[in-house]
C-alpha cells in the first residue's frame, strides 16, 4: 500500500485529473496526450542532442508544500493556466485530506497486483521516502485511464517502467552491437526485435505523404521564412541544444515535447503540419532543420528505442568535386556503419539509437530537412504507444506542479 506520507501535494493533484476519481459534480479536465523528460538523472552529456528521456527516479529535494506551490496553484500548474481564476470552477468539490489518502490508497492497492504495479514495486527505493512518488503513483494512474489493458497488453510498458526506475537492463543484442552505445540508453522498451540503422521509407504512410506534397511542403516552408520572426522579434530558427548551436544546425520548430507551440503560425502551413499530426509525434523537437555549409553534427546517439527519426529532404546543396574529381553528393548522414545522402522529396527512415553524424560539405549552400520524431509504429502496438504518450504526459505536468520552473530544460 503506498503511502500517504510519500506522496506530495502534486501527485495528489494529478490524481484530481483522473475521470475515475471524479464525482458526479466535479469537472475533470481529460489528459493531453504527448511529452517528454529525461529517465536518468546520470544520462550523459553526449546524448543530450537527442533527449528522449524521463526525469530522475530520485525525489526531489523540495518539500512537498514548494514554498508558494500549494495544493490550488499545483492544480491550476496542471491545467496550464495562467492565473486561478478558473480554479473555483474546476472543482465543485473540495476533497479533506482524509478523503484524497483513502483513495490514493484503496486504488494502490488494487494497482500493485497489476503488471506496472509489480515493475514498480521492483525498485529498491519502492515505498520508502526515496521513491520518485511519480513512479509510485503510476500503477494507479494506468489502472485508471486504461482499465480495460490486460497485463500481456502492457508487459513491454511494465519493461520500459523497470528499466526507468533502474530495475531493468538491456537486452544482450543491443549490448552486443558496437553501433549503438547502450551506455546511452536513457529510455528503453525491451522486446522490440530487431532494428537496423536505416529502415525502409516505404513501409510509412508518412513517408508516402511527404513525398507526394513536396511542392507544397516546399512552398509552405518559404512562406515560413517570411515570417520566422515572431512578434517579439525572436528568430524562430533555434539551435535546441549546445551541441547543435556548435554544430550549424538550427531548428525552426513546429513541435516541441509532443505539443504545438503557441503564437507559432499553423495557417501557413497546413498541409505540413497535417501530415506530421498523422503520426503519433515524440517527446523531442519536430520542425524544418537547417545545416550551413562546412558545418554537421558530430557523432551521438539519441538513447531512446521507442522512436524512429524521418527526414525528407527540403533544400539539399548540390555535388561537390572530391580530390580525384568525381562529383559526389555534399551533404550527407552517417547511421551505424551506413551513410545516405538526402535528396529533395524523399525520406530517410532511420533509428537514432545507433550512434550517428552528419555534415554539409558545400561552401555555400545550406542544407534543409522536414525533421520528425515519432514514436515506432512499426513495433510498437496502438495501445503500447497511447501509454506511452499518456506517461510522458502525466510526467510533463507532474514536474510542472512540483514547481519545476522549466520542463523543456529536463527534456533534451
Amino acid at each position: 500500500m503506498v503511502k500517504s506520507s510519500f506522496l506530495t501535494a502534486a501527485a495528489v493533484a494529478i490524481i484530481h485529473q483522473v475521470e475515475c476519481f471524479a464525482p458526479p459534480s466535479t469537472s475533470i479536465q481529460s489528459a493531453a496526450f504527448s511529452t517528454n523528460t529525461s529517465f536518468h538523472a546520470k544520462k550523459k552529456e553526449k546524448s543530450s542532442g537527442g533527449g528522449g528521456g524521463f526525469g530522475s527516479s530520485a525525489p526531489s529535494k523540495k518539500k512537498a508544500s514548494r514554498g508558494k506551490f500549494g495544493r490550488s496553484d499545483l492544480i491550476s500548474a496542471l491545467n496550464d493556466d495562467d492565473s486561478k481564476k478558473k480554479e473555483s470552477k474546476s472543482f465543485s468539490r473540495t476533497f479533506v485530506k482524509s478523503e484524497q489518502e483513502d483513495m490514493l490508497n484503496d486504488l494502490a492497492a488494487k494497482s500493485a497486483t497489476t503488471v506496472i504495479g509489480k515493475a514498480v514495486a521492483k525498485s529498491p527505493h519502492y515505498n520508502t521516502p526515496e521513491m520518485d512518488p511519480f513512479w509510485q503513483l503510476l500503477p494507479s494512474l494506468i489502472s485508471t485511464k486504461f482499465p480495460s489493458a490486460s497485463d500481456k497488453d502492457l508487459e513491454r510498458v511494465a519493461g520500459m517502467v523497470e528499466f526507468s526506475i533502474g530495475a531493468g537492463k538491456v537486452e544482450d543484442g543491443v549490448v552486443e552491437n558496437p553501433w549503438r552505445p547502450h551506455t546511452e540508453l536513457h529510455a528503453y522498451m525491451p522486446n522490440l526485435g530487431e532494428t537496423q540503422p536505416f529502415l525502409d521509407p516505404d513501409q510509412l504512410d508518412l513517408c508516402k505523404q511527404l513525398s507526394e506534397n513536396y511542392d507544397v511542403i516546399s512552398s509552405e516552408y518559404e512562406a515560413l521564412l517570411e515570417e520566422r520572426f515572431d512578434r517579439k522579434g525572436n528568430d524562430r530558427f533555434q539551435s535546441v541544444t549546445s551541441m547543435n548551436y556548435e554544430a550549424g544546425w538550427k531548428t525552426m520548430v513546429l513541435f516541441y515535447n509532443g505539443h504545438r507551440i503557441k503564437d507559432f503560425p499553423y495557417h501557413l502551413c497546413p498541409v505540413t503540419t497535417k501530415i506530421m499530426e498523422s503520426v503519433p509525434i515524440a517527446g523531442r523537437i519536430a520542425g524544418f532543420n537547417r545545416q550551413q555549409p562546412q558545418s554537421g553534427i558530430p557523432l551521438h546517439s539519441d538513447g531512446n528505442n521507442m522512436w524512429l527519426t524521418c527526414q525528407m529532404g527540403i533544400k539539399v546543396p548540390p555535388t561537390i568535386t572530391n580530390e580525384a574529381g568525381e562529383d559526389v553528393p555534399s551533404a550527407h548522414i552517417r547511421v551505424g556503419p551506413e551513410t545516405r545522402h538526402w535528396e529533395e522529396g524523399q525520406c530517410l527512415l532511420y533509428d537514432t539509437t545507433y550512434e550517428h553524424e552528419t555534415f554539409n560539405a558545400h561552401p555555400t549552400e545550406e542544407r534543409v530537412v522536414l525533421h520528425v520524431d515519432f514514436f515506432n509504429t512499426l513495433k510498437m502496438t496502438p495501445l503500447e504507444i497511447k501509454v506511452l504518450q499518456y506517461i510522458y504526459d502525466m510526467r510533463e505536468q507532474f514536474m510542472k506542479a512540483e514547481g519545476v520552473a522549466k520542463v523543456g530544460a529536463q527534456v533534451l
